[in-house]
């Protein structure tokens, strides 16, 4: 029997980049139309006091019944009021439908790092979809804790 060794990371590491998926997202939608994207996962960043990293999948959709899978990486980092913020975007390849969740799920479980599952978001091509999920994330940013 194997023995998995992964480092489990708190998300109290740091209040990282909040900024940094939603920019993410913008940046996506310029390279990638908004309606040929049919679902992203957007996986948990790896936080380390100002600093993040992360990723985003998206599967997009294709003439046939595969779809197209893009990767997003990204890091980021908060130095005072201001945000540097480094993506790549690549195709990864093309894949039947049915298959992106287990290859999302494999993800997960060859990663050294337990940061958890990603999370689906359905896109279906529809811009008022993204627009939403943005405005979402968005309105986090804007949400003040009460002590």
């Amino acid at each position: 029997m194997a023995i998995q060794n992964k480092t489990s990371l708190k998300s109290d590491s740091g209040p990282g980049v909040p900024e940094a998926i939603p920019q993410m997202l913008l940046k996506i939608s310029r390279q990638l139309k908004t309606e040929t994207m049919e679902t992203l996962w957007i996986f948990p960043p790896l936080i380390n006091k100002r600093k993040e990293w992360g990723l985003i999948a998206i599967g997009c959709y294709t003439e046939g019944a595969s779809r197209l899978l893009y990767t997003a990486r990204y890091s980021a980092r908060r130095e005072g009021a201001s945000i540097s913020l480094d993506a790549q975007i690549s195709e990864e390849g093309e894949a039947p439908v049915d298959s992106l969740p287990r290859v999302m799920a494999g993800v997960v479980k060859r990663s050294k790092i337990d940061l958890g599952s990603p999370k689906t978001y359905m896109i279906e091509g529809r811009n008022e979809k993204f627009q939403t999920l943005l405005t979402a994330l968005e309105a986090k940013l804007m949400e003040v804790v009460e002590l």
